[in-house]
């Protein structure tokens, strides 16, 4: 079986899954599966984008207008998070890119590109020019706070600067990429969750553990972010910079797969049958990999496809929910804060879209959400 048709015989599953569980869910805003069901999150959970993100690209794949109609209800509701502004952090890029940008890329609705471009005009205006970061969560606590899971909030600015012709938004955006580069990335590859900088000097001033096992851990998801975060980076600017930076943080992640493929939560636990793993990162860094594979010359295009396409076989064959239709969640086996004890061995929003927009492009659509 070729690629492509083992592709389309995944998004053929997630298709007829998505069926069921659309009239289930609804225009409501999943994040972790719990004996089977989604849970529905608060108007202002950083998460909201994912949803209508899997049901877009379902949209997408089947023209089911099913799928379309929850997924701009879902957009039309998150203005009340939008417009109230104190709900809004540095993730307004998962939410708006995957649902407001989403839409406007596929139908061209106006008013999903004034949204888009509101969420870039918030992101922007946490930028920190002494640190050169953008601030990750409110509060007087996280003044100076910023994580690596930003890295994939960048590219709706970089989407606003192309959109509006202003580059404003991409210099802010290349600006938080190099400071992924210089203080998230380690020099093996692994990388920092949280750095917390001097908000008036912007001096470093340490790192935090945030979901990984320690500081100076490797925490898997936040690896995965890094990976594609700076892929897409290099995508939106051309700067070798981040890709090599991508690379780098997609060679350790490599080193320290299971032999399945997937990956523990932290990179640097110890390996037991009890450590919790992550399907949710392995899935994200599936589509970092496939995207670095779209960058690079050919020489070196197989170590990334290769292994993005064993990761994705392995999370079909070994933790895959296709044939239980008790369970909403295309996987299990995803871990969301160990360290907090909260999610652990679940299916999660995120995972499962991050796994079906690898298959998705895999079956030829190109069209980028983020």
């Amino acid at each position: 079986m070729t690629t492509k048709a083992w592709a389309d015989s995944l998004m053929e599953k997630m298709i007829k899954k998505l069926e069921k569980t659309a009239s289930e869910i609804g225009a409501t805003f999943p994040h972790i599966s719990k004996d089977g069901k989604f849970d529905n999150e608060s108007i202002r959970w950083w998460t909201n984008g994912f949803w209508p993100g899997i049901l877009w690209l379902g949209y997408e794949y089947s023209g089911n207008d099913t799928f379309k109609s929850i997924a701009a209800s879902c957009e039309e509701q998150l203005d009340k998070n939008l417009f109230d502004y104190y709900g809004v952090d540095h993730d307004a890029g998962f939410i708006w890119s995957l649902s407001a940008v989403a839409q406007y890329k596929i139908l061209n609705t106006p008013e999903s590109r004034r949204r888009a471009l509101n969420a870039a005009n918030l992101l922007a205006g946490r930028f920190n020019l002494a640190g050169n970061f953008i601030r990750a969560w409110n509060g007087d606590d996280h003044l100076g706070w910023a994580i690596v899971d930003c890295s994939m909030n960048l590219p709706l600015l970089y989407w606003a600067s192309c959109e509006t012709k202003d580059p404003r938004f991409r210099h802010i955006a290349k600006a938080h990429a190099g400071t992924v580069v210089r203080h998230f990335i380690r020099d093996d590859g692994s990388v920092n969750h949280i750095v917390s900088f001097d908000p008036e000097t912007g001096e470093r001033i340490e790192v935090l553990g945030g979901q990984g096992a320690a500081p100076d851990s490797a925490w898997a998801r936040g690896n995965a972010w890094a990976i594609y975060g700076m892929a897409l980076s290099s995508k939106y600017t051309g700067d070798a910079t981040y890709l090599n930076a991508a690379k780098r943080a997609a060679h350790f992640f490599i080193a320290n797969l299971n032999d399945d493929y997937v990956c523990n939560w932290d990179l640097r636990v110890d390996r037991t049958p009890e450590t919790p793993l992550d399907t949710s990162a392995a899935a994200c860094a599936a589509c970092g990999l496939l995207e670095i594979a779209s960058q690079v010359p050919d020489a070196e295009k197989s170590l990334y496809f290769n292994t993005a396409i064993k990761i994705l076989h392995s999370l079909e064959e070994n933790y895959s929910n296709f044939d239980n239709d008790n369970e909403q969640a295309f996987l299990r086996g995803g871990t969301v804060n160990k360290p907090a004890n909260y999610g652990i061995n679940v299916g999660i929003i995120y995972g499962d879209y991050f796994f079906m927009e690898a298959a998705s492009r895999l079956c030829g659509n190109d069209r980028l959400y983020w």
